[in-house]
Order: structure tokens, then sequence, then C-alpha cells
């Protein structure tokens, strides 16, 4: 267990030293694995690890996801969403700043990237917000925060990859995901609505929704379409995940050539921005599973489980303090280095905790983690002074200061922490389409 504590101590230094966390988990893996047994050992479990992750069947569904994502951001389907959500909200205080977090969640559940959400929506919802004399701490809040619904909804890469790392089914993950991630929608709309009534100048006086045209329509229903149908495949039975991904891929592709949105150059750059994406994808999960093999080779996990027995910890209390963990680790870290770092270590812990009822069920216990763990993710894709949705914002608005998006984002923050206490306390909210 040494072993291990001084490897994740040595790996965290590199990270700070601003290595690739792909290639700092495979060095501190790997060597650590040599020191503890042998070279030739070593060299076998890193060329077993990138061999079968090469080779997986299962990891097709990140390639085929992210270009499904990455066809709809270059074919200006955003703009749809945006206007379809406008004629709903319009009419409302704050109208706007409600239709951008719509939007987002309808964005993030087709492109299954946060940060793509919030770079894409900045350039979709924030023009017309200053418009309209909309606040720039509401108007960036609204989209940042909009942004992290995209790594809970389908399709979700950070449950893809969770889903990889603790060979779960994905499909059950998605699942999941989904009741959790409208209920992180409304919360957020709920914020947009009391912000606006505590602090009215932060919102314009209601103006008439922008009219939709026909290609807007066209983006908007689609989109509903294609969610509707990869998510009642796989809720239904009908198609595997990979078969989901793979349709939903196709129909992507259909629609953006639909509302003539899509030429050969984004073509080809959702092609590359694709390859780019899944190539650090793999190398990120190769470099887990090589430093997973050392810390389970460590003994951290049996050690854990031994100081929670040893400590009599209830199995509340042990969930109770890895999300106080992560909580920290989100105020430095970024969501797939969080995942990364901890799933190996914390998940062979969760297997051998002991609840009741509804959870009394193993399956179910590390299905509604797996929620917790991503939704304490998105928490941290806000949470100063890293949160990356806020960087990538600041990057695309470069007249707006991060002081002022890290205030328009602390209403919905306080919204992320009454979503993740209330499934904390009533599981069967990430549980009951499963039932």
């Amino acid at each position: 267990m040494t072993e291990a504590t001084n490897g994740i101590v040595i790996l965290l230094g590199l990270i700070f030293l601003r290595m690739p966390i792909a290639f700092a988990m495979s060095l501190v893996g790997g060597v650590g694995f040599a020191l503890m047994r042998d070279w030739n050992a070593a060299g076998a479990m890193v060329g077993n690890a990138v061999f079968e992750t090469g080779l997986s069947y299962s990891l097709s569904v990140v390639p085929l996801f992210i270009f499904m994502g990455n066809v709809l951001a270059n074919s200006g389907i955003a703009h749809g969403l945006f206007a379809g959500a406008d004629r709903l909200f319009g009419r409302m205080k704050g109208g706007l700043a409600l239709a951008t977090v719509l939007s987002c969640g309808g964005f993030s559940a087709v492109s299954g990237s946060s940060l793509a959400t919030a770079a894409t929506m900045s350039r979709v919802a924030m023009p017309p917000m200053r418009k309209f004399g909309y606040s720039d701490s509401l108007a960036a809040g609204s989209i940042a925060a909009g942004g992290t619904l995209g790594i809970l909804i389908l399709p979700s890469v950070i449950m893809i990859i969770y889903g990889l790392l603790t060979e779960s089914d994905i499909g059950k993950l998605f699942i999941a995901g989904l009741l959790p991630g409208l209920l992180g929608i409304v919360l957020y709309m709920a914020a947009v609505m009391v912000a606006v009534r505590v602090r009215p100048d932060l919102a314009p006086p209601v103006t008439e929704p922008s009219a939709m045209t026909a290609r807007d329509r066209i983006g908007a229903f689609g989109t509903l379409a294609l969610f509707v149908f990869v998510m009642g495949g796989i809720y239904g039975g009908f198609f595997t995940p990979i078969e989901a991904a793979g349709m939903g891929a196709i129909f992507s592709l259909g629609l953006a050539l639909l509302i003539r949105g899509l030429d050969w150059p984004g073509f080809v750059d959702a092609c590359r921005q694709t390859i780019h994406s899944s190539g650090m994808i793999f190398a990120i999960i190769i470099g887990a599973e090589i430093f997973s093999a050392f810390v389970n080779f460590a003994g951290l996990p049996d050690g854990l489980v031994d100081m929670v027995y040893d400590y009599d910890l209830s199995a509340w209390g042990v969930i109770l303090i890895m999300v106080a963990i992560y909580l920290v680790m989100g105020c430095v870290f970024e969501s797939l280095s969080m995942i990364l770092l901890t799933v190996p270590v914390f998940y062979p812990v969760v297997v051998q905790l002991e609840f009741t009822g509804l959870l009394a069920d193993p399956e179910l216990v590390l299905i509604w983690f797996a929620v917790i763990v991503v939704v304490v993710t998105e928490i941290s894709l806000i949470t100063p002074p890293v949160g990356m949705n806020v960087f990538v914002l600041r990057s695309v608005l470069d007249d707006v200061s991060l002081g002022t998006i890290f205030r328009g984002v602390f209403p919905f923050w306080i919204a992320d922490i009454l979503r993740l206490a209330l499934l904390l306390a009533l599981p069967v909210v990430s549980l009951a389409l499963l039932l």
C-alpha cells in the first residue's frame, strides 16, 4: 500500500508539472509495477493493456459518439435548438438565459462533451443575450453551467470511460443518467429564475422571441428525434450502445445534410476532430489501465477496504468521504483526471460496501455510484480555481473576465450541490428507470 501511495504522490507531481495525464499514468504505473516485480512482467503488462484497449470492441462506441457530436456541432444545429428554446421561454423574465440552459442540455445530449457544448453555445447564445442587455455574468454563467450537462446525458463520454474502467453495462449507465440530467436542467432553470428575481438588473424586460426559420425547426425537432431514437432504442432493448452509436452517427450525418449545414470542409473537420479526440481518449484509457494494474498489485484497494473495516465506517460514511474528496479535487483537477485517478482506487472499495433497501443490489450500487461520481465531476467543471468550462468560455469570450464568469456560475453551483444532495438521499432518482 505504501508503494501505491508514493506512486500517487509522484503522479500528482507530474500532473502539476503539466505532463499529459496519459503519459504520467503510464510512466508511474509501468515503472512502479517494474520496481515491485520485474521489468519483463511490467513490459508484458503494458503490452497487454495497449493490445486489449486497441482491439476492444466496446471502445468503438467512443469515436462513433464523438463523430456524431462533431457533425452536429459543425452543422449549426445549435442555432435551431436555441431558437426553439427561445420560443418556449422568450416571454419570461430571463427567457434567453432559460433558453440557453435548455439548449445546452439538448446539445450536450447529442454531443456528449461539456467542453464542446460550452464552446459552441457561447457563439450561439452570447451575442443575442448581449444584444438584449443581459449582464455578462448571467449570460456567461448560464453557458458555462449548461455545458456541464454534457457529461451526464447520453451519449456521455465520461460515462463510457467509467463503464470501460469498471466493466459496467454502458447502456444501464446511460439510462441511469437520464433523470439526474433532466433534474439538472430543471434546477439550473430554477437558478436563473431566482437570480433574476433577486437581481432584476441581470436581465432586461421581457422581449418578444425571434421567429424560427424552417431550418431551425428541422434542426430542433431532428435533434429531439435523434435523442429519442438513440435513448429509446437502448432503453427498449432494440439495440446495444455500440449499435446505437453507429446509427446515431448516420442519423446525425443525414440530419446535417438535410438542413444543408455541413459542407465538405466541415465534414473533414468533424473527422479530424474525431480522430484527435478518440486518440487522446484511447491513450488516456491505456494509461489508466496501466496505473490501475500498479495500484491493484500494490494492494491499495485492499488496504482501503481493510481501513474501512478497522475504523468501522458505515457504507454511507465512506460514500460521503469520497464525495468530499471529489469536491476538494474539483478545485484543482479537471473532470477526466479526477475520474481516471480515483475510480481505480474507489471502485473496489464501493464493491465491498454493504447497503440496505434499494441499494442492497450490488449492481444498482455501482450504477448509482457512477451517477454520483459524474455529478460531482460536473460540479468540478465550474468550481474555482480550475473550472474547465469557465476557462473554455474565457478563451472564446476574451473580453469577459474569469471573475465575472465565476460570479455568474455561482447560482448554478448551488443548484448542483442541491442536486447532489438529492441524489445521495434518494438513490431512486438515478435508478427509477432501471427498476
